[in-house]
């Protein structure tokens, strides 16, 4: 067991009420386009831009792969989501009930959202999910973080002002696209201005899974996963390739305190990735447009800027050296099918076995109190 350490989950989740939206955007100029629940018979169905988007089912079985792994599917009702889940209250006697000391929190349906294409509603769904999840936090804020949504595309200025306010509203860091537009690579100079605000802010940027925007592959359709096991299984290509255009490009270099968090992917395939970059910027000169300083390699930035957030990747941790321990952070992913809810403890003492209690005490709460710069509880 981890004994008096103070756990804290990197990457936890809300899952939002069906009111959410409905109370908070302007009726008047968005109408039926707001994010709303509709019920499909034997499950219920959000809807976005009066498109069907995400699934209940990934967020309204926790526990079930303990006991009942063959009853769970996608399509699920609200009526089934874990109190915790939108009520901070309930959220926190989970916490507890887990042993886990505070979390991290990220959205649940509105992590698809990033799919939908009207960036000015996109916005106001953001806004609106942002003072929802800040009030979520403020009524336990030693427990509680938040982690904001923003986007830049056609309205840069609109993304960094929400950054700042995402910020002034006590939001701890922000998720940025996995993938972004594919005419906004974040190779691009367009997204300087980000990098430079988030360094100011000290705002930790997120790369979480499943946050693409339109262009890349689909995995769903009418509101149905259509991702199949190779999807599934390579899903850490999209962030390979976003942090390779951020690190190519020089941006940890140019800004050397920005910290970007790669969420959800596990760790197993860091050591190849940095072993390809470092390969790739050595042996393909006429590949590279940038050229870092004092013969600095790609995988030097991804051990000083770049934090890895995992649940149950035993290989990774084998690895950690060659990875940099101080990076990586581990996350329950409550409440969702696959979290290690509500038997994070046992996980945790497997996938720890043999790591020094030193060690230890940096993967499951220190690295996540430095990343976010909050002093880190006596254990």
């Amino acid at each position: 067991m981890t004994g008096d350490i103070k756990i804290i989950s990197s990457d936890s989740h809300v899952v939002e009420p069906p009111s959410l939206w409905k109370q908070r955007m302007d009726v008047k100029r968005w109408g039926d386009r707001i994010p709303h629940i509709v019920n499909k018979g034997f499950y219920d169905q959000w809807f976005v831009d009066n498109q069907p988007i995400g699934t209940i089912g990934g967020a309204s079985t926790a526990g079930m792969r303990f006991t009942k792994p063959e009853e769970i599917k996608l399509e699920g009702n609200f009526d089934d989501v874990l109190l915790g889940g939108y009520d901070p209250d309930a959220h926190v006697k989970d916490l507890d009930l887990d042993g886990i000391y505070a979390d991290y929190l990220y959205s649940s349906v509105a992590t698809n959202m990033y799919a939908i294409e009207d960036p000015n509603l996109l916005r106001a769904i953001f806004v609106a999910y942002n003072d929802w999840l800040a009030e979520f936090c403020k009524t336990n804020p030693l427990r509680l973080k938040g982690i904001a949504h923003i986007l830049l595309d056609d309205d840069r200025k609109a993304g960094l002002d929400e950054l700042d306010r995402a910020a002034t509203i006590g939001l701890a860091g922000a998720m940025i696209p996995i993938f972004p537009r594919q005419d906004l690579y974040y190779e691009e100079q367009f997204y300087d201005p980000l990098w430079e605000k988030a360094q100011a802010l000290d705002m930790p940027l997120s790369l979480h899974i499943g946050t693409r925007r339109p262009g890349s592959r689909n995995m769903a359709d009418q509101g149905q996963i259509t991702q199949g096991p190779a999807d599934r299984s390579t899903s850490d290509y999209w962030v390979r390739l976003s942090l390779g255009h951020i690190i190519f490009s020089g941006v940890l270099e140019r800004y050397p305190n920005l910290k970007i968090v790669n969420v959800e992917q596990d760790l197993g395939w860091i050591p190849y990735f940095m072993d390809r970059m470092d390969t790739t910027y050595k042996d393909r000169p006429f590949q590279i447009s940038y050229s870092f300083k004092n013969g600095a390699l790609p995988s030097d930035f991804m051990k000083t800027n770049v934090y890895h957030s995992f649940q149950e990747d035993a290989l990774g941790i084998q690895l950690r050296d060659y990875i940099g321990i101080d990076k990586l952070v581990w996350g329950s992913d409550y409440p969702h099918t696959e979290s290690t809810f509500p038997e994070s403890q046992r996980i945790i003492s497997e996938i720890l076995d043999g790591v020094p209690e030193e060690e230890r005490v940096m993967i499951l709460g220190s690295n996540c109190a430095n990343l976010y710069g909050i002093d880190y509880p006596e254990y």
